[in-house]
C-alpha cells in the first residue's frame, strides 16, 4: 500500500497574481526553531535533468503562499562549475517537468500559462518560449499531464484524459441530464482518491512541426484502462526509443474484478509506422524467451513490469519487474529484454535489494538506485556479467539522478535536509553538494542530531533505528519521546525529508523521535521485507516495542511521557498498540489507519493488497493465514484501550476509507476515552493543502503537548 503522493491535488493551482515572498520573519529568525510555518516557507526542489553536455542542471522548484493557499512551480538552471543558479520562469503560472532537447539548445516543459496544462519549448536561457500543444479553432489537445519528445525532435507523446466508458447516469440515461448517479456492473468503482466515471489516461503520439500540435493518435483508443498506471500516473513508465520510431510503455490491460485483484502490468512497444503494439512480457506465454541459463519463463511475468528504458542503440529495453502476482512489495528486479532475440535477463538475481531509476551508460552498463540499510545508493551493473557494484555510500537518500558526458547529478535528501542537488563522481562515488536551495532556513533554525542505532529484536535479529534528538539536546535532561510507526507497510524509514511526517519538526518541538525499520521494510533483504505479509500483529509489532524499550533505557528519555504516532499501516499499528502497549504510552495519534479488517476488505479498492497482506478474504474460513489476520484486527481489542487518542482522516481517502477512522473514533468515545477526530473534506490519504497542513500540524502537536508533554493537563 504505497503511500507515496499522487500529486498536490488539494492545492489551488491557479496562476499567481504576484511573486511569493517566503522570507522568514524577524520573530522566526530570533526563535531559531523549525515550526510548521517555517517549513512551509521552504522551497521544494523537484524533477531535474542534466544537459547533454553535462554542464548545466535544469530543475523545478515549488514555493507556497500560505495566505492564498497555493503553490507556484518555476524552472531553474544551475551551472555545475560555478554553481550559479538562475530562474527561467516566473510565478504567474506553473512550469514543470523540464527536459533538454538532444542538442541542449532548448528546454521542453509543461506550463499552464495559456490557461490549461500544455507542452512548451524555450531556449536554454529561458528566452523565446512558445506553445507546442493546445487548441486551434476549438480543437486540439486537452489538459496535458505528461509528455516526451523523441531524441531526434521529430515526434512527441503526451498523456491526457479520454472518456472510454459510461459510468455517469447522464451518459446511460441521456434524457435525465441533471441526475447525479454513478452506475457500475463490476469493480473498481473508485481508486485512491477519485470515482471511476469512465475517464482514463491515454497516450497520444504526433509529429512535431513548426506549428501547434493540435491532434494526435490515441494509441489506446477506446480502451477502458490507463497508461501510465493509476493511481500515480508516473510518466517515467513511457519512453521513446532513440530513433524516435517506437514507444515503450507500461499498461495493465485488465478491467473489473480482474483489475482489482491483479498487479499484472506489462511492457508494450508501439511501432509508430505500422501502428502495431507488442507485449514484450508475454509474446510467447508459457514458453521460454530464449535458451540459456538466464532465460525467463514468460508465463511467470505476472506481477508489475514497469519503467522501460531503451539502450542507446535501441537493441535492448531495461525495465523493472516484480515476479510474484498480487504483491506490490515483491523485489523490484532489473530486467533487460533483447529486442532481437526476445531473451529476458534478470541482472539483479543475486542482489537482494530493489532497483529503480535505471540509466544506461553506453550499451553495456546500467546504473540504478537501490535502498540499502535505510539509505538509497547509486549502483551499477554490466549487461553481461550481472555483478552489481554499490558506487555511493553514506547516510543519505539518492532519490533520482541523471547522467551526461561522464557526469552525474543527483537529487539527495537526509533526515536533516530537504532535496538538494549533488554531483557524484562515477569513478568512486564521491559526492559534492551543488545547490543550497534552503540555506536561508537552515542558517536560521537549529536541527537535532540524528543517531543511527542497532537494536536487538525479540528473535535475535539486528534492527536499524533512527533516533532524532531535539536541537540543543542536553543529556542531563529528560525529554518526552515519540515512537513513529511507518506506513506502507513496506516503505523504508530512510534518510528522507517529509513535509508531512517530518522527524526534525517533531524534534524541534522538544521530542525525542524513535523511528524503527521494523520487519516488513525494504533495504534489509527480501526475507526481512516479506515477513510482515500475513503477520501484521506479530513480529513487527514486537519490533516496535523492542525499539522504544531500548531507547527508553537512556537516562534522557522520560518514560512517563511517551507517545505513539503513525499513518496508514502506521495508523493500524497505533490502533493495535493501543490494545497491548501495557501503559507505555500517554497518547496516540492515528492518521488514516486500518481499524476493522473485515470492513476494510469490503471498502478498499486494490484488493490484491489485502489479499496478499491479510492472506485472503474474511469469508475464506479454511484459510488459516487470513483467519489469523482477521482475528487480530484492532477493533477486536478496543476493550483494552485506555489511552487518549487523536484520529485524522481525509474524506477522499479510498485506499483506507475515512469510515475506518469514524469507527475508531466512535469506539474511543464510547469507551469514555479522551478522543479527537480531525477530518479533512478535501484531502485523501495524505494532506497536501498548505492551510490544511498547518491545521494538521497544530492539531497534531497540540494533542501531543497536552497529553504527552504536559501529561494530560490543560
Amino acid at each position: 500500500m504505497a503511500i507515496a503522493a499522487v500529486g498536490i491535488a488539494a492545492c489551488d493551482r491557479q496562476p499567481a497574481p504576484r511573486e511569493i515572498d517566503n522570507a522568514l520573519t524577524a520573530e522566526e529568525i530570533a526563535a531559531g526553531r523549525l515550526t510548521p510555518e517555517v517549513m512551509w516557507k521552504m522551497s521544494r526542489a523537484g524533477s531535474s535533468s542534466l544537459s547533454p553536455d553535462g554542464r548545466t542542471l535544469v530543475y523545478q522548484q515549488t514555493d507556497y503562499d500560505m495566505a492564498e493557499n497555493r503553490g507556484a512551480t518555476t524552472l531553474w538552471v544551475q551551472d555545475l562549475e560555478t554553481k550559479a543558479a538562475r530562474r527561467l520562469t516566473d510565478q504567474t503560472s506553473n512550469s514543470s517537468a523540464p527536459r533538454w532537447s538532444a542538442d541542449g539548445a532548448s528546454i521542453w516543459f509543461l506550463s499552464n500559462r495559456s490557461g490549461s496544462s500544455q507542452v512548451w519549448r524555450m531556449d536554454a536561457d529561458g528566452a523565446n518560449a512558445r506553445q507546442i500543444t493546445g487548441a486551434s479553432d476549438g480543437e486540439g489537445t486537452g489538459e496535458v499531464e505528461g509528455f516526451g519528445v523523441s531524441p531526434d525532435g521529430g515526434r512527441i507523446w503526451w498523456v491526457q484524459k479520454v472518456h472510454a466508458a459510461d459510468r455517469r447516469s447522464r451518459d446511460v440515461h441521456p434524457d435525465l441530464p441533471k441526475s447525479k448517479a454513478r452506475i457500475y456492473d463490476d469493480l473498481m468503482a473508485r481508486h485512491w482518491d477519485y470515482w471511476d466515471e469512465g475517464d482514463y489516461r491515454h497516450i497520444f503520439v504526433a509529429e512535431l512541426g513548426d506549428g501547434l500540435v493540435t491532434g494526435g493518435t490515441d494509441i489506446l483508443e477506446g480502451a477502458p484502462y490507463d497508461a501510465p498506471l493509476a493511481p500515480y500516473f508516473d510518466m517515467a513508465e513511457i519512453a521513446w526509443n532513440h530513433a524516435g520510431t517506437m514507444l515503450a510503455y507500461t499498461c495493465k490491460p485488465l478491467t473489473g474484478a480482474a483489475y482489482a485483484v491483479s498487479t499484472d502490468s506489462d511492457i508494450f512497444v508501439y511501432d509508430v509506422a505500422s501502428g502495431r503494439t507488442q507485449n514484450i512480457c508475454k509474446p510467447l506465454t508459457g514458453r521460454q524467451a530464449q535458451k540459456g541459463e538466464a532465460a525467463v519463463d514468460l508465463a511467470e511475468m505476472v506481477g508489475y513490469d514497469k519503467y522501460p528504458v531503451w539502450s542507446p542503440d535501441d537493441s535492448h529495453i531495461a525495465f523493472l519487474s516484480q515476479r510474484r502476482p498480487g504483491n506490490e512489495a515483491d523485489k523490484s528486479r532489473l530486467f533487460v529484454y533483447d529486442c532481437r532475440t526476445a531473451e529476458m535477463r534478470d541482472l539483479t538475481e543475486d542482489f537482494d535489494y530493489n532497483a529503480h531509476n535505471v540509466v544506461w551508460e553506453g550499451n553495456e552498463r546500467l546504473w540504478f538506485v537501490a535502498p540499502i540499510e535505510a539509505t538509497h545508493q547509486i549502483c551499477r551493473v554490466a549487461l553481461h556479467d550481472g555483478e552489481v557494484e554499490v558506487v555511493t555510500e553514506g547516510d543519505h537518500d539518492i532519490n533520482a539522478f541523471t547522467m551526461a558526458e561522464g557526469r552525474i547529478a543527483a537529487e539527495v535528501t537526509r533526515i536533516s535536509m530537504a532535496t538538494e542537488f549533488f554531483t557524484v563522481d562515477p569513478a568512486d562515488g564521491a559526492m559534492e553538494q551543488l545547490s543550497a536551495i534552503n540555506r536561508r532556513v537552515y542558517d536560521a533554525v537549529g536541527l537535532g542530531q540524528v543517531q543511527k542505532r542497532w537494536v536487538t529484536t525479540t528473535d535475535g535479529k539486528q534492527m536499524l533505528v533512527w533516533v532524532i534528538l531535539p536541537p540543543d539536546f542536553d543529556p542531563a535532561k529528560k525529554y518526552p519521546t515519540l515512537l513513529y510507526c511507518q506506513g506502507g507497510p513496506q516503505s523504508v524509514v530512510s534518510q528522507s525529508w517529509s513535509y508531512r511526517w517530518n522527524f526534525q519538526l517533531m524534534a524541534a518541538q522538544g521530542y525525542v523521535v524513535v523511528a524503527p525499520n521494523r520487519r516488513g521494510l525494504p533495504s534489509f533483504g527480501q526475507e526481512w521485507l516479506d515477513q510482515i505479509s500475513g503477520d501484521y500483529s506479530g513480529q513487527n509489532i514486537r519490533d516496535y516495542l523492542s525499539a522504544i524499550d531500548d531507547v527508553a533505557r537512556e537516562p534522557w528519555v522520560d518514560r512517563e511521557r511517551m507517545g505513539c504516532v503513525g499513518a496508514s499501516y502506521g495508523g493500524y499499528s497505533v490502533y493495535y498498540l493501543a490494545g497491548c502497549h501495557e501503559k507505555r504510552f500517554k497518547a496516540f495519534i492515528a492518521h488514516c489507519g486500518i481499524f476493522n479488517f473485515e470492513s476494510m476488505y469490503g471498502e478498499t479498492e486494490e484488493l490484491f493488497f489485502v489479499n496478499n497482506d491479510y492472506g485472503g478474504s474474511y469469508w475464506d474460513t479454511k484459510n488459516a493465514v487470513a483467519q489469523r489476520s482477521y482475528a487480530h484486527s484492532p477493533h477486536k481489542f478496543v476493550a483494552k484501550w485506555d489511552t487518549p487518542i487523536m484520529i485524522i482522516t481525509g474524506e477522499y481517502d479510498f485506499r483506507i476509507p475515512y469510515t475506518q477512522s469514524l469507527q475508531a473514533f466512535t469506539a474511543a468515545r464510547l469507551r469514555g476515552l479522551p478522543a479527537r477526530l480531525v477530518e479533512f473534506e478535501n484531502e485523501a490519504h495524505q494532506v497536501f493543502g498548505p492551510q490544511n497542513s498547518l491545521v494538521w500540524n497544530r492539531e497534531f502537536f497540540g494533542w501531543l503537548d497536552q497529553y504527552v508533554k504536559q501529561g494530560g493537563n490543560e
